[in-house]
């Protein structure tokens, strides 16, 4: 069973995305900022990060650009969930090293799809 990260500052949708999760059979670990998000991930290695970018402490960004840069967990994938819609922030999302983005407000359905399909790819 794959082990995904959650962090988001809003409980709603923590709770919403680790219940959509859970249904699918997968373990989370669901944390409020970025800072408990890396000590998550460093400890307990999960196969994929949702991690919004505006958090407190570090930011989703920060914290994927920490995850690519230590070659213990470079190979977490990260999914940003964040309602920054513009194109800079996407591409400033992909640029450090994100290996997907939805934006908010998101369709449950779409998110456990792209989960899915992030998953596929570590089993190919």
């Amino acid at each position: 069973m794959a082990l995904v990260l959650v962090a988001d500052d809003d409980a709603d949708i923590r709770d919403l995305v680790t219940f959509k999760l859970e249904g699918l059979g997968l373990e989370t670990i669901s944390v409020e900022d970025g800072e408990t998000a890396l000590a998550a991930i460093r400890e307990r290695r999960p196969a994929i990060a949702i991690l919004d970018i505006a958090m407190p402490g570090l930011s989703g960004i920060d914290v994927c650009r920490m995850i690519r840069a230590d070659p213990a967990i470079a190979d977490t994938l990260v999914l940003l969930l964040t309602a920054r819609v513009q194109e800079q922030d996407v591409e400033r999302g992909f640029a450090v090293g994100a290996d997907d983005y939805v934006t908010k407000p998101f369709s449950p359905r779409e998110l456990v799809s792209r989960v899915q399909t992030l998953l596929s790819r570590t089993r190919a």
